[in-house]
This record gives C-alpha cells, sequence and structure tokens, in this order.
C-alpha cells in the first residue's frame, strides 16, 4: 500500500483554498453549504473522482459519492464506503472533513496500484452540510442513514429564509434519489481527532470505541425587570443572578460526574441571551443554551435529571420561574467490532501505534453506525486545535492514518493481504 504523502499534502492544500480566508496563523476557509466555495470545492472533486475511473452520482440532498469497482469485484456486491464532508464552520480549518474525503480516494489509489484485487466495489463519499452551520449538523447522512426524509431536509430554512433546495439547485448540486448507506458492507471515516490524547499519547492513529451523543436544551429563567438603583437588594427577581446560579452549579454537577469514575461526560452552557440588556436594569427574563454529552445514555439522562433538579431548587431560591426545554438530540453510536478489528489490524501491518479512545464531537459517522457496520479512525490534532484557521495535522500523520485506512478498506472489501 504506497500512499503518495505528497500528493494528498497537495490536494487538501488545493481544496483549502476553496473559500480561503485571510489569517495571520494557519490556513483558513470558509465553506458553507450551497455558496460559490461549496460548488467549487464540489465540482474539484468530482473531477478528482472521475480521474480516478469513478462512477460519481449526486443524491437529491447533494451528498456526492463515488464507486470505485475494480474488475476483480462483484459489481452487484454491496460496496465498502468512506469518505466525511467539504462544507466548514466560518473561519474553519483546511484539515476537518477534507482529511476524510481526500484520505479516503488516495486510499483508492493506493489499493488501485497495489497487487490487491477487492471482491467489492469501493465507494468515497462527501455528505452535505455535517457542520450545520446553514441548516442542522450531520444532514446529508441524516437522509442517507434514513432519519430524515429528502423531503423535509430539502424544505428546511436558513436565516435568511432559504432553503437547502434552492442553495443546491443555485450551484447546480441538487441531484436525483437517496443515498443509501444501508446498502454498505460497512463504513469507515478518517478525521482529525479535535483533542489532544493522541498527541500526548505520542500515537499517529487513534481507533474510536463510541462517539458521544448529546442533548442541546433551552434553559429560560424569567423575574421582573426593574429599575437598577430603585430596586432594593432583598427585592430583586434577576433573572440572570438565577441563570448564574444554574451555569456553576451544572458545570459542578458535571465535575462530579467524571470525577466518580470513568465518564466521558460534560456539560455546557455556550449561549445566553438577557432581557432587556441595559446596564441600569435589572434583567426580567434571559434563556441560556445548554449541551449535554457522553457516550453513555444513561448518564446523559441522570445530568438532565441534575439540572431539572438545580432548576427547581433556583425557584425557590430566587423567586424566578423556570421552563426546561429541548432543542435537539443525538443519541450515543458505538464502533462495530469487526471494523474496529479492521482498522487496528491494518495499522499492526503497517507499524501504526494506536490508541483506543472516544469521540467527543459528532460525526456523519454515528448515524452511518446506526445502519451498517462502522468505523471511526483519528489522526492527531496539533494541540486539539480544531474548527480552527490554526487546525493542523502533520502531512506524515495524514499519510500513516490512509495507509492505515486503505489497509482496512481492503480488508473489509475482501482483499487477503499478500
Amino acid at each position: 500500500m504506497d500512499v503518495d504523502e505528497a500528493r494528498l499534502r497537495e490536494r487538501l492544500d488545493t481544496n483549502g483554498k476553496f473559500g480561503q480566508i485571510d489569517s495571520e496563523t494557519g490556513r483558513g476557509r470558509t465553506v458553507l453549504t450551497g455558496s460559490e466555495a461549496d460548488r467549487q470545492a464540489r465540482e474539484h472533486l468530482v473531477e478528482e473522482m472521475e480521474q480516478l475511473g469513478m462512477d460519481v452520482r449526486v443524491d437529491a440532498v447533494g451528498n456526492i459519492a463515488g464507486r470505485w469497482t475494480p474488475e476483480s469485484a462483484d459489481p452487484t456486491a454491496a460496496p465498502v464506503a468512506t469518505g466525511s464532508h467539504l462544507d466548514s464552520v466560518p473561519r474553519g480549518g483546511i484539515f476537518d472533513g477534507p482529511l476524510g474525503v481526500y484520505g479516503g480516494l488516495e486510499a483508492v489509489r493506493a489499493i488501485r496500484d497495489s497487487d490487491r484485487e477487492p471482491a467489492r466495489p469501493i465507494e468515497v463519499v462527501s455528505f452535505t452540510e455535517e457542520e450545520g452551520t446553514r441548516y442542522v449538523g450531520l444532514l446529508g447522512s441524516s437522509v442517507a442513514a434514513g432519519q430524515r426524509s429528502v423531503e423535509e431536509a430539502l424544505a428546511l430554512e436558513d436565516d435568511d429564509g432559504t432553503t437547502l433546495e434552492t442553495r443546491l439547485e443555485r450551484i447546480d448540486f441538487q441531484g436525483e434519489g437517496r443515498l443509501d448507506a444501508s446498502r454498505w458492507e460497512a463504513w469507515l471515516e478518517l478525521h482529525p481527532e479535535q483533542s489532544t490524547e493522541l498527541e500526548e499519547a505520542g500515537c499517529q492513529a487513534g481507533v474510536v470505541s463510541a462517539i458521544t451523543g448529546l442533548e442541546q436544551h433551552s434553559v429560560e429563567f424569567v423575574g421582573e425587570a426593574n429599575h437598577a438603583g430603585g430596586t432594593r437588594m432583598p427585592d430583586r427577581r434577576d433573572a440572570l443572578v438565577a441563570a448564574s446560579t444554574f451555569v456553576t452549579d451544572i458545570e459542578r454537577a458535571a465535575r462530579e460526574v467524571t470525577a466518580s469514575g470513568d465518564s466521558f461526560a460534560v456539560a455546557t452552557v455556550g449561549s445566553i441571551d438577557a432581557e432587556p440588556n441595559a446596564t441600569n436594569v435589572v434583567p426580567g427574563r434571559v434563556e441560556v443554551g445548554l449541551d449535554i454529552r457522553d457516550t453513555d445514555s444513561e448518564t446523559i439522562a441522570a445530568l438532565r435529571d441534575r439540572a431539572k433538579q438545580i432548576l427547581a431548587r433556583i425557584e425557590d431560591e430566587h423567586g424566578v420561574e423556570t421552563a426546561f426545554g429541548e432543542r435537539h438530540g443525538t443519541a450515543p453510536a458505538a464502533m462495530s467490532e469487526r471494523c474496529r478489528r479492521a482498522l487496528d489490524r491494518a495499522a499492526e501491518r503497517h507499524g501504526v501505534d494506536t490508541l483506543s479512545l472516544r469521540s467527543g464531537g459528532g460525526h456523519d459517522t454515528m448515524n452511518v453506525a446506526r445502519v451498517t457496520d462502522a468505523g471511526l479512525l483519528f489522526a492527531p490534532s496539533r494541540d486539539g486545535i480544531s474548527h480552527s484557521p490554526a487546525e493542523w495535522t502533520d502531512p506524515a500523520d495524514c499519510a500513516a492514518c490512509t495507509r492505515v485506512l486503505a489497509e482496512a478498506l481492503a480488508g473489509l472489501a475482501g482483499v487477503v493481504p499478500s
């Protein structure tokens, strides 16, 4: 398996030019679904796939799939698939997503140029709207996994009131039909780690055991807005003070959970909206956004219950009313033992040290894992930085992980190592 490190680096550099932004450090890009940068990135990917001899198709929500069917393969057999996404957050980096797509293409090249003879086709996929910047996260993979209908996805509107269907039509990337992930024999995704475990352990690759589930909630505090000078302290029903108490208490609750054992749990209040938001007025209403994550559903449920208990106490102590609403939820996803073994064996064959770890971020793989065997391979992230122009994965690590990916894909596709 000969992975061309320079070629892979050049492909990532080229893709990084689409939506490129000015940045004092690193290299950044902004590629939103349906933007001109998105169109350019998609067109370039299709060209690369066609040059590799792949049959390319685009489904109704813009998911792109290139299928390589070697002469040795049964064209009717379920393919082994790999890939990731090309969209980014605003001012994101050049590795998050594209490493999995172009690493997948380089893996196919490596298998094609070796003496291996796959028994199954191999497919490289780029999912639409993974980041959720314009619509909702993991959108394309949710349609491919049958969790959201094509019609529902196309009708989604962004902040400007523009539907996904309109955005895709404008860039000429609304295709037909639906990519069906349940028809894949197996799926593997290569992605930067977005944390520091691999870097700290000195390992070039991480084999993920599970992807965290998450719940996002809106939490409302209603007190009484009043004059900052005229309202005595004992008479106040300050919604912001109540919200501040919640922020510190839910963080303490999460720390207690993680201190009690091998838990991956986190709880974050990451957004706040205060009214009337004037320096000389006691805040009368505050809404915060709560994010709870863990790889264990019971732990997520326990933290959700703890949040409700905290709110009940705050109502009594601060004289405010509270409301707890759900915005979004995704269950944890365990990775297939079969795919994990394939990645471990591939890494051993190529002398790449691996670490078993869990993913704190969501990935398209968690949707795919609900309908077929799936695995997730992490490459090291320098300082754990992600979603930033400072995001960086060393070219040697990119190549090492791509070798592991290629070997694992070959194994899952029915190739016996020589």
